[in-house]
């Protein structure tokens, strides 16, 4: 049987994301890190590792975002999502997770807490079915959405980009 997008969205009770996209939460530690054994950049506890399953669709992207957490993104199903990512010193990495081998494509990728990333499938007409694991674990408190202006100042060289894959106010 040949799953779609829409298939994928149900049978996993995806809901919409605010960066774009769908997804769940499927696992969140029951184990926590106390607030003093985390670096100053957290408020309170963390869950040890949280992990999502996140999908992107069609002309859905994953609009500029960072963590205070790294995050590892796994490949499932689809097709190729295409990753920007850029660091601090504004360096972009073009990252391809998906099931091309010949392509270079990968199954997983860990981006570093503070990085800036944003993604979107290859193919407009396609989807591509993730997880996303967080360690210490996913807070919204966390997760911080780019805001065009800023990132354009930021990082001019990267204006085009930035303005394909950030949400207006």
């Amino acid at each position: 049987m040949i799953y779609n997008a829409s298939y994928w969205i149900d049978h996993l009770k995806l809901n919409k994301h605010p960066e774009g996209g769908y997804y769940k939460e499927i696992y969140r530690s029951n184990e926590v890190i106390n607030k003093k054994g985390l670096p100053g950049r957290y408020t309170s506890f963390r869950n040890i590792s949280t992990s999502i399953y996140f999908l992107l669709k069609d002309r859905d992207f994953s609009a500029f975002h960072r963590l205070k957490s790294d995050e590892t993104w796994h490949f499932y199903a689809g097709t190729t999502l295409l990753l920007y990512i850029i660091g601090p010193s504004g360096k972009l990495s073009k990252i391809r997770l998906g099931p091309e081998a010949s392509q270079n494509d990968l199954f997983q990728i860990t981006i570093p807490r503070g990085y800036w990333f944003a993604g979107q499938v290859e193919q407009p007409d396609s989807y591509a079915l993730l997880g996303c694991t967080v360690a210490p674990g996913f807070d919204f408190e966390d997760f911080e959405l780019g805001h065009r202006n800023e990132l354009c100042k930021r990082f001019p060289k990267h204006r085009v980009l930035i303005e394909q894959f950030t949400i207006l106010p």
